[in-house]
């Protein structure tokens, strides 16, 4: 157990305190930083910026019979919305953490945090405007913060919650995911 947690502080040794917000205001032109839900000192810098974990606006797809490339075992987060079924392996969300979507006629977010092993789907729509996201490069409480592009607010990505900007308390509707094996 100890080298376990001993592994875990040294993994996590980088990642430092936020940057300024004068910094966060010139790579976020158009977000509003006095609109907060949270106190500026809970978020945290790993180096990263606005979409260096480059997210995905559009998607192609395989059948499953010709995703050779990947094991029945494969971990995947699976959506089925309207009888239509997606599957977005692990191996790919770990380097892009969000998709943007759409299935079965609806505008989906599909998230994932390599920290905190969190697979989470929301609906785009947020009181009737659909959202395009991407990811801050920050964390809070070593959980993603995402960033729609439309308002550069930031969002929670395990609770889907706005958390700095105009949008600051909106929230995305979950949308029902599971975390499984590809067969």
């Amino acid at each position: 157990m100890f080298a376990i947690i001993l592994s875990l502080n040294v993994a996590f040794a980088n990642i430092a305190p936020a940057q300024s917000l004068s910094a966060w205001q010139s790579e976020f032109p158009k977000g509003d930083f006095s609109e907060n839900s949270v106190p500026y000192r809970e978020f945290e810098y790993d180096g990263n910026t606005r979409d260096t974990i480059p997210p995905i606006y559009d998607p192609k797809y395989l059948p499953v019979a010709q995703a050779g490339q990947y094991g029945d075992f494969e971990p995947v987060i699976s959506v089925n919305i309207n009888g239509d079924a997606r599957a977005y392996p692990l191996q790919i969300m770990l380097w892009h953490e969000i998709v943007n979507d759409t299935i079965g006629g609806e505008p989906l977010l599909i998230t994932y945090c390599p920290l905190c092993n969190s697979g989470v789907v929301f609906s785009r729509q947020v009181y009737g405007q659909v959202l395009d996201f991407g990811n801050t490069g920050r964390l809070r409480h070593l959980d993603m913060v995402m960033f729609d592009h439309q308002s550069e607010s930031w969002w929670q990505q395990i609770t889907g919650t706005a958390i700095m900007g105009s949008r600051a308390g909106d929230k995305m509707k979950m949308i029902p995911s599971r975390l499984e094996s590809l067969s």
